[in-house]
């Protein structure tokens, strides 16, 4: 996001924050998840401490569902001229990143909206989101709030059992939202009381029981798989399979081990079917129906990734400018980006077509300069490969000067990438790295 030059709303001096007036969808994917979090345009003042988000005017554009839409705050008192001129050119910036065939009607009536409110619902609308949908959301929102302000640890347990019913998964992808949010404003009060309803909802609520039992199997498999190291193989990954306790385990194999559960492993099974007689037969059977629908369906996630990959490639060779395309869509980024680039370089080297060879070859070498390890993504890593809480909290420990605003920043995002990620078990490992770093920092400040 460019760096601009605002006056804090709290005492007037200028600052320097990053503003985004312009959501293209279009043009950047990331855009609208990034709208939506409401985690952009905030600023912090040094001289007075303010944080907050700034009151500026947006554009909100989405192609594929002939979206465009304005709001302009009351409150900055720009005169009908000013704004007309201001979303005028956000506008014809929109425009002229679209092909010709597809400026379309709707271009030429931008819609306005009278709140930021309003312009969030007329997105969430477009998606299909109600606003009996958007009011239930609002009502988990104004519970988070009744929790934090809970006066001790037996009164919010207390409200968290009266409202078990709606402490579902949209409230704890709510919940996971702010504390990020919390974590990139560096809004340290907020960070404590939200870890602390985190924790006490996980113990507390059957939801929250149902998380930690998932991540807890999560960890197992993980264990599991880690104590073969290089003996894994197609045989051992059968046995531990077989003796997998639920499904939640079933399912951290099948999402961790996914490459090698191919035609060769399959035929094993089916050798043991073949062998089995009664109960067992009938068991082995149900298992491996259970893991083909498993397999199926992680195989059409990464499909439908490997396209939105493709979509981003074509995005940014489409750029004039590759580095500074490479720097809006870098938390886009992972192996399949790399393998789509590789393709496409090999095609392009065999049909001689210089002008992609050199843009592929940029990209690659981008790539490479933006994945040097620098000492946060070192500890991080040295974080998710440890075993258990206890293991990393001593890592933390060790390397407790590390861990910084900066470096919790760089988490806090990862984790967000994460959540949108195929990988659910890297997600759910990540996000609790996530929770303790955060819990950590607060402990070290308060002790």
């Amino acid at each position: 996001m460019p760096q601009m030059r605002i006056s804090c709303p709290n005492c007037r001096q200028p600052v320097m924050a990053e503003i985004n007036q312009l959501f293209d969808v279009g043009a950047d994917p990331t855009m609208k998840s990034r709208f939506l979090s409401g985690t952009y345009n905030i600023i912090q003042c040094p001289y007075c401490g303010f944080q907050g988000r700034a009151a500026t005017p947006i554009v909100y554009h989405d192609p594929e569902k002939e979206l465009l839409l304005t709001f302009v705050p009351p409150e900055i008192g720009m005169s009908r001229n000013e704004q007309e001129r201001m979303l005028g050119v956000m506008i014809n910036q929109a425009i002229n990143h679209l092909p010709q065939e597809k400026r379309k009607a709707y271009l030429l009536q931008p819609q306005s909206t009278l709140t930021l409110q309003g312009l969030v619902e007329r997105v969430l609308e477009a998606d299909g989101i109600t606003r009996e949908m958007i009011q239930a959301q609002q009502d988990r929102l104004a519970l988070l709030q009744r929790l934090m302000d809970a006066p001790n640890e037996k009164a919010l347990a207390e409200l968290a059992e009266n409202e078990d019913s709606i402490i579902d998964a949209d409230f704890f992808a709510i919940l996971q939202r702010i504390e990020q949010a919390a974590v990139i404003n560096g809004d340290e009060e907020s960070i404590r009381k939200l870890g602390e309803v985190h924790e006490k909802l996980l113990s507390s609520t059957t939801f929250g029981r149902e998380i930690k039992s998932q991540s807890d199997e999560v960890e197992q498999a993980l264990s599991d798989l880690r104590a073969l190291g290089k003996d894994l193989n197609r045989e051992k990954l059968l046995d531990l399979v077989m003796k997998a306790p639920n499904e939640i385990r079933l399912r951290a194999y099948v999402s961790l081990t996914r490459p090698i559960m191919d035609y060769t492993f399959f035929q094993l099974l089916s050798e043991k079917i073949d062998r089995a007689r009664g109960d067992g037969r009938t068991r082995l059977v149900d298992l491996r129906t259970t893991l083909l629908s498993l397999t199926q369906e992680i195989d059409q996630q990464i499909q439908l990734h490997v396209q939105e990959v493709s979509k981003i490639v074509d995005l940014i060779l489409g750029e004039e400018n590759i580095e500074e395309a490479m720097n809006r869509y870098l938390p886009a980024l992972d192996d399949y980006f790399m393998q789509e680039i590789e393709q496409r370089l090999e095609a392009a080297r065999k049909s001689g077509d210089l002008e992609l060879i050199g843009k592929l070859q940029k990209i690659i070498e981008l790539i490479q300069q933006a994945s040097a390890p620098t000492a946060e993504i070192a500890l991080i890593e040295e974080l998710l490969q440890a075993d258990d809480e206890r293991s990393r909290r001593n890592i933390m420990q060790d390397h407790q000067e590390e861990i910084t605003p900066e470096f919790l920043n760089i988490l806090a995002n990862l984790t967000v990438q994460a959540q949108n990620s195929d990988n659910k078990a890297l997600a759910t490992r990540i996000m609790d790295v996530n929770r303790l770093a955060v819990r950590f920092s607060m402990e070290k400040k308060l002790g």
